[in-house]
């Protein structure tokens, strides 16, 4: 078991991010059992005590994870069977907000990233894969490069357009799927690339 003193920086995922007339943006922040490029992975519950703890207000929403830039305020945030479901709003009186919309909008900048202290972890022996069991969750910022491929805002939602979480699904898996193809070269498996049409067919629809 790992119990880590030092906070640390970790994004969990790649939706992208939706986003209402008013400023409402939904994603989600982690994905359970996602690998980053830290080798870190989420378990289900690892934000349940920090969630009930602190509750929604006193967990910032912060521009690349800097204190001094505060660009909104979470509206809900919970785990669900996927990961950690976020929704909030982006304050227009805020300058810096005013230009994380237009970005989002226009898909220039969609990710998230969680700040957190390690409370309970361990490593894998086999795959030195650090599984986060219990985090202490400090903020959750909108930035530029997130460490977990899949860390992001869904889609810009325009005009009441649906969430569609399938869609990020697929495309996050044909993402993974293609970067393992890409790793192997030639010799890549049929059965993968196969993978990586279906998904990229889904995402598409």
């Amino acid at each position: 078991m790992l119990v880590s003193a030092e906070p640390s920086v970790e994004s969990v995922f790649r939706a992208r991010t939706i986003i209402a007339p008013d400023g409402t943006i939904e994603g989600y922040a982690s994905l359970f059992g996602a690998i980053d490029q830290a080798r870190d992975m989420v378990m289900p519950g690892a934000f349940s005590a920090s969630l009930s703890r602190r509750g929604v207000r006193r967990i910032p929403m912060l521009f690349q994870h800097d204190p001094a830039e505060p660009v909104g305020i979470w509206l809900d945030l919970r785990e669900d069977a996927r990961g950690l479901y976020a929704r909030g709003r982006l304050i227009p009186d805020v300058m810096r907000a005013r230009e994380l919309l237009a970005l989002l909008r226009a898909g220039a900048s969609d990710g998230l990233s969680i700040g957190f202290k390690t409370v309970k972890g361990r490593v894998d022996p086999r795959s030195r894969v650090r599984k986060l069991i219990e985090v202490d969750l400090w903020e959750i910022s909108l930035v530029t490069f997130p460490l977990l491929a899949g860390a992001r805002v869904h889609a810009v939602k325009e005009s009441g357009a649906p969430f569609r979480p399938r869609l990020s699904f697929a495309r996050t898996r044909a993402e993974s799927e293609w970067r393992h193809v890409c790793g192997a070269g030639d010799a890549a498996p049929a059965a993968r690339l196969r993978r990586v049409r279906r998904y990229c067919h889904a995402a598409a629809l």
